[in-house]
């Protein structure tokens, strides 16, 4: 009797096992993304389809000559465009020359750009520039990286901006908030340094690019891929993006 209850109990453990079994059999499979292919064969399809989307991408700090680009992106800093905007319009009818700039009263200035914030820095900034431009230039502003950067207040992203929007010469992609974000999302970089997310994105967007590029992803970043809610269904490179909501 033992003998028979206990095969009762063997043949009962196995059917209700053979049962679990014959779930976790049947239970769908999870569903695996197909690896995305590599950058550089991405890079081309993503900047032609960006193009077409935003065919007036450009730099939105409104300027006229190099000297309004290099002031108003110092301004920029910490600040929208379309406040730099607002304050350059009246600044740049005062400030015509950099020795306009090198002979301005600093508590004035401070006033004049208060509204961009950080105003007392970026007032030193664009005077000790202004002077510098007279000491070492003529008051001209240097087309060289170099040149650039020596400058006081002048960082490698801003001489980017000045070469690239003002000059034509492409020595460098441009990073702010919007090209680190989507750069990212797109697997273009894995950094989160902005020196090498600039190095990751030299190597594969190509040279002619490297001025326009950055235009695109900060357009795509407003438009389309905010921060706090992207829009993938609206997104011209969704299947090309690694990151986009399936």
């Amino acid at each position: 009797m033992r003998s028979g209850d206990g095969r009762k109990r063997r043949t009962g453990t196995s059917s209700r096992g053979s049962k679990g079994a014959t779930a976790r059999t049947g239970a769908p499979a999870r569903r695996t993304r197909t690896p995305p292919a590599p950058a550089s064969e991405r890079i081309g399809p993503i900047i032609e389809r960006l193009a077409a989307a935003y065919p007036e991408a450009r730099c939105s700090l409104e300027h006229t000559d190099p000297l309004e680009l290099l002031v108003a992106t110092i301004l920029s800093a910490q600040c929208t465009d379309a406040r730099v905007n607002l304050v350059t319009k009246d600044l740049f009818r005062k400030y015509r020359s950099a020795a306009d700039y090198a002979s301005a009263d600093p508590a004035l200035f401070e006033q004049e750009i208060r509204s961009t914030g950080f105003f007392r820095n970026k007032t030193k900034s664009i005077l000790g520039m202004a002077q510098a431009l007279v000491e070492r230039h003529g008051g001209r502003v240097p087309d060289t990286m170099d040149g650039l950067t020596a400058l006081p207040g002048v960082g490698r992203k801003t001489a980017n901006v000045v070469l690239g929007n003002a000059f034509g010469k492409n020595e460098g992609v441009v990073v702010d908030t919007h090209v680190q974000r989507i750069s990212r999302l797109l697997r273009l970089t894995r950094q989160t340094d902005p020196v090498k997310i600039e190095s990751d994105l030299m190597k594969v967007v190509p040279r002619e690019y490297w001025t326009l590029f950055p235009h695109l992803l900060i357009h795509h970043g407003r438009a389309v891929c905010v921060a706090r809610r992207p829009r993938c269904d609206a997104c011209p490179v969704s299947d090309l993006c690694p990151s986009a909501a399936t």
